[in-house]
């Protein structure tokens, strides 16, 4: 009877360990997000704001307004952290680039922790020249288009100081969320960037329908729309496409383990929101790039490019998708390579029932990834898109885009699957731990 009081004991103990460690990565990535949002509403010094609310009252539903979605409401006020992660998104994707080219990245993607930590403190240098030439060029924008007080040398140092080193901050931010707290601090930061617009995109929409400017039926139907996206986006990311998988039966010294039958598990999107990330940072450098510098004399065909590249522009929409479903497929080679889990599967004796171990197996689980990331591909596509023909056919804008409720839906569902995953991994921690201690009194007492 003691015995099983202590046994209990223990247990409430290792699940109050976990509880505890839980709490304190949930609290951090909590005061991460705050400072985040403080970070959000504090202005570049010089900036005019009334001139700069009179600069995106013109430029509702272009491309301020796609900046401001992931920047959290940063370009609207000018923050410090207004040039937000996007430097890092572009920064990686360059890197992702130069690993499938450059035998050197490779090498290092192979080296484990070791390569893992070069590649990030390339990245980190990369990210920082990218912030240099964005923050440099906003600045010179902002004096150009009258946003300064005092357009002097003083503003354009400031300012590029401060834009940078709050892009290069936000890099740091998401980092030490990945580390010390609970999730991908990149995305999450994305997340909360996005979910602090959402009251204030549904007052827009609920005021416009007050005002008759949309019609209530069109609103209902675009509510139920949304919620079925919301359900239809949970069922794909819960999606496997289950390969069977057959171990033959071995013997190791005198123990012989019997056949067993198992399951390679595969998501059907595979990539998750890093192919709508990455097309639309893409798409938002050289767009910003052609804003920022068209304001210079002589350089008014960039303005041209900046509206060609705005969205809900047919260029923009097919760009857009060509992007998606590019990186879908980029990412998914990089993440997953199927000669590897073939080559594991023949180390382990394991085999695809009527499919020869070694390069057939890798050839039909490439196979199978292929079909499987052409339907991922063309549902993260369809998503995304959807509001832009929504707009067509309703005649509104929408605060609310498809990749802005992609990217809510997924993170949310990758943050829960996180948090299950610390307190399962606590308790196994704690169940391993007494059986290894019950183990050692046995030993001992006999």
């Amino acid at each position: 009877m003691a015995r099983n009081q202590g046994e209990v004991a223990n247990q409430l103990a290792g699940n109050q360990a976990g509880i505890a460690e839980l709490r304190s990565r949930l609290l951090f990535v909590l005061f991460a997000l705050l400072v985040y949002r403080i970070g959000t509403h504090i202005p570049v010094p010089g900036i005019d704001p009334g001139q700069l609310a009179a600069l995106f009252d013109q430029s509702q539903g272009g491309i301020l307004e796609l900046f401001n979605m992931f920047s959290g409401g940063a370009w609207e006020r000018m923050s410090i952290l207004a040039l937000g992660v996007i430097p890092y998104i572009t920064a990686s994707i360059i890197m992702n680039l130069m690993t499938m080219m450059y035998p050197q990245f490779q090498q290092w993607r192979k080296e484990g922790d070791a390569g893992r930590r070069k590649i990030t403190k390339v990245t980190r240098y990369l990210t920082l020249a990218i912030a240099t030439i964005q923050g440099v060029s906003l600045a010179v924008t902002l004096a150009n288009q009258g946003l300064a007080f005092d357009p002097s040398f003083t503003f354009y140092f400031v300012a590029s100081l401060t834009l940078v080193t709050g892009a290069v901050f936000m890099m740091w931010l998401g980092e030490q969320i990945t580390e010390r707290g609970v999730g991908n601090g990149i995305s999450l930061l994305i997340f909360a960037g996005i979910v602090s617009g959402f009251p204030s995109a549904l007052g827009q929409v609920f005021e416009a329908a007050r005002q008759d400017q949309i019609n209530i039926i069109a609103l209902l139907f675009i509510t139920a729309i949304a919620v079925g996206v919301v359900w239809f986006i949970v069922r794909v990311e819960r999606g496997q496409r289950r390969i069977t998988v057959n171990y033959a039966k071995r013997q190791q010294g005198r123990r012989v383990f019997q056949a067993q039958s198992s399951h390679l598990p595969l998501k059907i999107n595979m990539a998750g929101v890093i192919p709508a990330i990455f097309a639309s940072s893409l798409l938002l450098a050289p767009a910003s790039m052609a804003s920022w510098f068209g304001t210079n004399p002589g350089m008014g065909w960039l303005q041209e490019i900046s509206l060609v590249l705005s969205p809900g522009q047919p260029l923009y929409i097919m760009m857009f998708a060509a992007g998606i479903i590019f990186f879908s497929f980029f990412y998914t080679a990089i993440m997953f390579d199927p000669k590897d889990v073939a080559d594991n599967l023949k180390r382990q004796g394991a085999y695809v029932p009527g499919i020869r171990p070694g390069q057939q197996t890798a050839k039909y689980i490439d196979d199978v990834i292929t079909r499987l990331t052409v339907f991922g591909a063309l549902y993260v596509t369809l998503v995304c898109l959807l509001p832009e023909f929504m707009i067509v056919a309703f005649d509104i804008t929408f605060q609310l885009g498809g990749t802005a409720l992609l990217i809510v839906v997924v993170v949310a569902m990758d943050f829960m699957s996180q948090v299950q995953s610390h307190l399962m991994s606590s308790q196994y921690a704690k169940l391993m731990e007494k059986s290894n201690l019950q183990t050692y009194g046995r030993r001992k007492g006999g």
